[in-house]
């Protein structure tokens, strides 16, 4: 009988775990989860299903109460959405240009109906259903399109199975630095993706250089009214969660569960900032 390698073996543990809903914490991933390519050659790193404590209850008021949260597999990009990548799906770049390798830079100045559309579109480059309405931009969570991470979606793909302010501990001022851009390093202006460290599930600038859209609107109450299994947010309001901080944020502004905020741009009245940007994610599936 032919013996199972024990890198496979633990390959195909990761996947098995990625296509079922779990009550379990994530499983304790010494390597990263599987890489997939899109068919728009966009890097997507394969999330596995588990439980979490999402918040914390030694931080802002608006993260409190740390409450178990449930989630099922997901996709999310390996990286934050860059201008180059932007332009090619939506031909237009509203981004700040500080350099001339710009192309390499995330997206930014990019409020969240933007963001949404540009989840629309690339999903129409792959022939797969759109999860945003253009007139509501109600999502469609069922789609098998892309969209923009549910604010405990983030979360947990941010914490990697930590338990801490950061994926890598409690030490901020030491590493930090090895991981993100904020204030301290980020010379004002974010950077090219991809050029800090990622965390442990391969997933890099999950914690400063631009703060990324969340699908969810901002409630500062949440937390003591969110649901367990697959939480989405409140269903209505004026704004709309950023997550992960930015190369303007201190390091006192800035962990895996520090919640910011701004206005949708849904009524025109936001037009987009220079420290914002974004990730999408889709439902996993066998064909990708």
């Amino acid at each position: 009988m032919k013996l199972i390698p024990k890198t496979m073996l633990l390959l195909m543990l990761i996947i098995l775990g990625c296509t079922r809903n779990s009550d379990e914490k994530p499983p304790a991933i010494q390597t990263p989860p599987p890489t997939i390519t899109t068919e728009t050659g966009i890097e997507m790193v394969l999330i596995p299903a588990g439980s979490f404590m999402m918040g914390d209850n030694n931080g802002s008021t608006d993260a409190q109460p740390a409450h178990q949260v449930t989630l099922n597999s997901f996709c999310m990009d390996k990286y934050e959405v860059t201008q180059d990548v932007y332009l090619q799906t939506v031909a237009t770049n509203p981004s700040e240009v500080k350099s001339p390798d710009w192309r390499t830079y995330p997206v930014n100045r990019i409020d969240w109906r933007l963001a949404a559309i540009y989840c629309n579109e690339r999903s129409r480059r792959e022939n797969l259903t759109c999860c945003y309405d253009e007139e509501t931009f109600a999502c469609d969570f069922d789609a098998d399109g892309y969209r923009l991470p549910t604010e405990a979606e983030w979360e947990y793909a941010c914490r990697a199975g930590s338990t801490e302010r950061y994926f890598f501990g409690d030490n901020q001022t030491n590493q930090l630095a090895q991981y993100a851009w904020y204030k301290d390093n980020s010379d004002q202006q974010a950077h090219p993706v991809g050029t800090k460290k990622a965390n442990p599930w391969g997933l890099h600038d999950m914690i400063g250089n631009v703060a990324e859209w969340c699908n969810d609107y901002y409630h500062a109450d949440y937390y003591r009214n969110s649901h367990e299994q697959n939480p989405r947010g409140p269903e209505t309001g004026d704004h709309k969660v950023l997550r992960g901080g930015s190369w303007v944020n201190t390091l006192e502004t800035i962990s895996v569960w520090e919640r910011h905020y701004d206005l949708s741009g849904l009524g025109d009245a936001c037009l987009g900032n220079t420290a914002y940007g974004f990730r999408c994610v889709k439902k996993y599936a066998e064909k990708h």
